[in-house]
C-alpha cells in the first residue's frame, strides 16, 4: 500500500474512533507503526501537580511494571513536560527539542525508567492544553528505531491534526448514546452547534445550538432547507467538502476539516467537519441521507498561564523554566538537582542563564520575580 492510500485509511480510522473509543488502541497501534516507535498513547500531564493520566493506549513495547511507574513516579521526573506545556498545537516535538539530548540521557529518568527498557527518544504533539495541563498524542521510540528523524517528523505532523478533531468530537458525542432512540436530544445537549447534512448541504439536522445560530444570521444560515455561509468563499469550500464527504473518507482527510468563521462583529469561530459515511459513523445509526456532521463552536483564545508569561517576558528555555520553577518549589541547588534527576553542576549552568535573562543576583530574587507574576490572576 502507497503512503497516500495508507494515511486515508489511517485517516477513516482515527475517525471511526471518535465515534467508538474502543477502537483507540487499535488505532494507535497503526499510528505507532505509521511513524515508527513500539508505543502509542493519548494521555495528559499536569505542569503544576505534576501528574498525569492515561486514556487510551498501544504500549506492548513497554513492560506493564514500567507503565505503573511511569504515573506513579517518574511523571514527576520527565524533564519533558515542562517542553510539552508550551508547545504548539500539533507541532511534533522530540525529546531533543525540549533538553539537550546528552544532558537528557544523564536525568534519572533516563537512567531509571527509559534505559532499562531500551527506549531512546519520544515524540508528542498537544493536541489541547490549559493553563495547568496538557494532552498529548505521543510516540516512544526503542534503540532498534532509532531517534526521532525528519520522516518521524513528517509523518506524525500528517495525522495529528485528524488525532486532535477526533479527540474534540469524541468529547462532543457518547455513541452509547448515540445509538438509542433518543439521538437528537443528545444533539440539543451540546454547547457547540451541530449540523447534520447530506452530500449537497441540504440539512438532516440542527441541535437548539445550531438552530440558534441560524436565528443570528450572520455566519451561517438555512436559505430554504440548505445549509449556508454568509462568506461565499467559506460556502463554496463547505460545498465541495459536502460532496466529498458523500465519497468516503480520503476526500475529507486531504482538504482537511477545520474551517474558520468569522461573525460580523469580528468573532472567530471553527468549524469541524466529521464524515459520516464509513465504519462506526455509519453504524451509529446516523440518518443514512446524512454524509457529514458540522460541529460549530466559538475560537477560546487562552490566556498565557504565569509561567508561560514568564518564559515568554524573560526568552526563557523549557528547561531552564524547569529549573526557575523547581527553585520556587523545593529550594536550593543541591534540592533542585534531587527533585529534577540531574547534576548539581547542571543546576548551576541553569542557574546561571537565569540569572543573566533575568537581572536576579539570588534564588529570593527569582522567588519574587515568579511572585510577582502570579499574583495579579489570584486577585
Amino acid at each position: 500500500m502507497d503512503e497516500t492510500a495508507q494515511v486515508s485509511e489511517l485517516i477513516g480510522d482515527i475517525y471511526d474512533a471518535a465515534l467508538d473509543p474502543s477502537l483507540w488502541p487499535l488505532v494507535l497501534g497503526k499510528a505507532k507503526g505509521f511513524v515508527g516507535g513500539v508505543a502509542a498513547s493519548l494521555y495528559s500531564k499536569d505542569a503544576v501537580n505534576k501528574c498525569g493520566n492515561m486514556f487510551y493506549q498501544n504500549a506492548d513495547g513497554i513492560d506493564p511494571h514500567y507503565r505503573h511507574l511511569y504515573f506513579d513516579t517518574y511523571v514527576k521526573l520527565d524533564p519533558t513536560t515542562t517542553g510539552h506545556f508550551f508547545a504548539e498545537l500539533d507541532a511534533p516535538v522530540a525529546t531533543n527539542d525540549i533538553i539537550p539530548y546528552q544532558e537528557f540521557l544523564e536525568t534519572r529518568f533516563y537512567l531509571e525508567w527509559a534505559r532499562p527498557q531500551g527506549l531512546v527518544d519520544h515524540v508528542a504533539a498537544v493536541i489541547e492544553k490549559s493553563n495547568t495541563s496538557a494532552a498529548l498524542f505521543g510516540i516512544f521510540r526503542h534503540e532498534r528505531d532509532g531517534l526521532v528523524d525528519d520522516e518521524a517528523r513528517r509523518r506524525m505532523a500528517l495525522i495529528t491534526p485528524h488525532v486532535r478533531r477526533a479527540v474534540l468530537i469524541g468529547k462532543a458525542i457518547d455513541l452509547k448514546t448515540a445509538e438509542a432512540a433518543t439521538f437528537a436530544d443528545t444533539l440539543d445537549g451540546l454547547t457547540a452547534g451541530m449540523f447534520l447534512v447530506d452530500a449537497t448541504g441540504r440539512i438532516i439536522h440542527a441541535n437548539t445550538t445550531g438552530h440558534a445560530i441560524f436565528r443570528e444570521g450572520d455566519f451561517l444560515c438555512a436559505i430554504g432547507d440548505r445549509l449556508t455561509a454568509s462568506d461565499p468563499q467559506i460556502d463554496r469550500l463547505f460545498r465541495d467538502i459536502f460532496a466529498a464527504a458523500g465519497n468516503g473518507d480520503a476526500a475529507i482527510g486531504i482538504k482537511g476539516i477545520a474551517v474558520p468563521l468569522i461573525s460580523r462583529g469580528g468573532e472567530h469561530h471553527v468549524a469541524h467537519v466529521l464524515p459520516l459515511t464509513s465504519g462506526a459513523r455509519r453504524r451509529a445509526g446516523i440518518a443514512t441521507s446524512a454524509v457529514a456532521a458540522l460541529f460549530v463552536q466559538k475560537a477560546a483564545l487562552d490566556t498565557p498561564s504565569p509561567p508561560e508569561a514568564i518564559a515568554k517576558a524573560y526568552k526563557l528555555t523549557p528547561t531552564e523554566l524547569r529549573v526557575l520553577l523547581a527553585v520556587i518549589e523545593v529550594g536550593g541547588g543541591p534540592e533542585v538537582a534531587e527533585a529534577l534527576g540531574v547534576s548539581t553542576e547542571t543546576v548551576k549552568g541553569h542557574l546561571g542563564q537565569l540569572y543573566v535573562k533575568t537581572g536576579a543576583r539570588r534564588q529570593a530574587d527569582l522567588v519574587k520575580l515568579v511572585a510577582g507574576f502570579s499574583s495579579p490572576l489570584q486577585s
